[in-house]
């Protein structure tokens, strides 16, 4: 969806409206602690009842909603880091246990009809995809936020720096790429077009929802942090 200024999501929205406008942002509910029931309340009223800062919750949604979407100095300034943190933590297990478990048991059902070597080589590409993935949370989980939460209490390491996590960040989205180009062009004819179908359509959701991910820990994240650090310094 392309950014236009009267469309952006702002405080006084119903939720429910921002979810009429960009459904896919259901699953961030999840992520971000919401609850469903939430009737007609508007969206400061949800995050405020939920506990969650509101100017992180509109940040996030604007940019899974909206393409090239770059939230301005004033909105980077009101986001709640550690808000982020969780947010990011629960997408991580959101990710594991719920997006890729929807996609292996797809997966499992395309491949069916093909013969043993095939279904092989795509576990084992599903297999390697979902190792990269845990292995780059797992430095977030033990390394990454526990470092954020330090710089949040006063208390950051000097042998650590956020810059330092931006230049070693991976690139989880090229094996699932990898992926989804050989369940679009090698799968044989025997295997359901609607089964392959379903799977292709699981692949990109899960790509685009990982860019956007991405950027919320490269362009939100670190900066936010960055500044945070040098007022440390000052």
């Amino acid at each position: 969806m392309t950014k236009k200024d009267n469309t952006i999501f702002s405080a006084g929205m119903k939720l429910a409206d921002m979810l009429d406008i960009n459904p896919g942002l259901l699953s961030l509910l999840l992520r971000v602690g919401i609850s469903f029931g939430f009737g007609d309340e508007t969206v400061e009223e949800v995050c405020l009842r939920s506990g969650l800062n509101v100017n992180t919750f509109l940040l996030i949604c604007n940019v899974y909603t909206f393409d090239g979407y770059r939230p301005g100095a004033a909105l980077m300034h009101k986001a709640e880091p550690g808000d982020i943190v969780k947010y990011l933590h629960k997408s991580h297990d959101y990710y594991l246990h719920m997006a890729d478990e929807s996609l292996l048991t797809a997966l499992e059902k395309a491949v069916e009809p093909c013969d043993e070597k095939r279904k092989w080589m795509i576990r084992k590409f599903f297999k390697d995809y979902r190792e990269e993935l845990a292995k780059h949370f797992e430095y977030e989980e033990k390394v990454v936020f526990p470092y954020v939460e330090s710089v949040l209490g006063h208390k950051a390491s000097p042998d650590y720096n956020i810059l330092q996590y931006e230049e070693n960040h991976s690139n989880v989205e090229e094996k699932l790429s990898d992926l989804k180009s050989i369940v679009m062009k090698y799968l044989p004819r025997e295997c359901s077009d609607h089964d392959i179908f379903q799977v292709l359509f699981m692949i990109y959701a899960l790509e685009d929802d990982l860019r956007k991910h991405t950027f919320i820990e490269d362009d939100i994240l670190v900066p936010i942090v960055n500044r945070l650090e040098e007022n440390e310094k000052e």
